[in-house]
C-alpha cells in the first residue's frame, strides 16, 4: 500500500492508500487539498515510483505552491501534464486526448508502481455535462486499475450541485473530506475519512494543521 506521505493519515488508514485505488479529496478553496497531492507525489518520488501530476495550472505555479508546504520538486520531479510548462500540455476541453495521453503514459511506465495526482475534476465538470464526466472517469479508472496505480484527485466543494458531488464520491474507492468549522471566534480545519476501501468505517472528524514538517492530524477536541 503506497504511503500518503503523511504519517498521521497513514495511521488512520492503517497503512496508506489501498493498492490500485482512486482517492478523492473534497473541500473548499484554500483549505489545503492540493497539499495532500504534493506529499503523495513526493513520497512516491523518494520511493522511485513513477509519478504523473495532471493540472490545469502551469507546472511553475504548482512548484511554487508546493514550496509553501516545504516540498521541493527541483531535484526529483514528476511528469508534468499541465496547462503550461510540462512535458505534456493539458487541455480541459479535450477529454479524449486527456484519456489517451494518460493511458499511454501509464503503459510506458507499467513496470513501476504508479502514482497519479490531478486537480482537474472540478474543471471537467464545469465544462462538460456531469454524465459525460462520470462515464469518462469510470472508463479511465477501469483502465488505470489494470496497472499498479493509485490516483489522487481533488474537487472543489461548493462549486457543484449536491447530486453531482454525491455521484463523484460514489465513483471513487476512497473519499477524504476537508472542511472549516466555526467554533466561537475560531475557524478550525477538520478532516474526515468518509470512506476508504478496505478500511473500517470511521466518521470521526480530526483537526489538522500544516507545519514545516508536513501535516499534523489529531483527534478533534484534544
Amino acid at each position: 500500500m503506497p504511503s500518503s506521505g503523511i504519517a498521521s493519515i497513514d495511521k488512520l488508514l492503517v497503512d496508506g492508500y489501498p493498492d490500485r485505488s482512486t482517492i478523492l479529496i473534497i473541500g473548499p478553496p484554500g483549505i489545503g487539498k492540493e497539499a495532500l497531492g504534493y506529499w503523495f507525489t513526493q513520497s512516491g518520488l523518494v520511493q522511485n515510483d513513477f509519478c504523473l501530476y495532471a493540472t490545469r495550472l502551469s507546472s511553475r505555479e504548482v512548484v511554487q505552491d508546493a514550496k509553501a508546504f516545504g516540498i521541493d520538486f527541483s531535484e526529483k520531479i514528476p511528469l508534468w501534464y499541465s496547462g503550461d510548462g510540462g512535458q505534456k500540455k493539458f487541455d480541459v476541453n479535450d477529454l479524449t486526448n486527456f484519456s489517451f495521453n494518460v493511458k499511454e503514459i501509464i503503459k510506458q511506465n507499467s513496470e513501476r508502481r504508479i502514482r497519479i495526482v490531478t486537480d482537474v475534476t472540478s474543471s471537467l465538470l464545469m465544462l462538460n455535462q456531469p454524465e459525460t464526466v462520470y462515464k469518462f472517469l469510470t472508463q479511465l479508472f477501469s483502465d488505470l486499475k489494470q496497472h499498479d496505480a493509485v490516483t489522487l484527485a481533488t474537487i472543489e466543494e461548493g462549486m457543484h450541485p449536491a447530486n453531482v458531488l454525491a455521484a463523484m464520491q460514489q465513483l471513487f474507492d476512497g473519499v477524504i473530506e476537508l472542511k472549516l468549522y466555526e467554533e466561537g471566534l475560531r475557524v478550525l480545519p477538520l478532516l474526515r475519512i468518509r470512506k476508504m476501501r478496505g478500511v473500517p468505517p470511521n466518521q470521526n472528524y480530526y483537526s489538522f494543521s500544516f507545519t514545516k514538517n508536513g501535516m499534523e492530524v489529531s483527534a478533534y477536541g484534544k
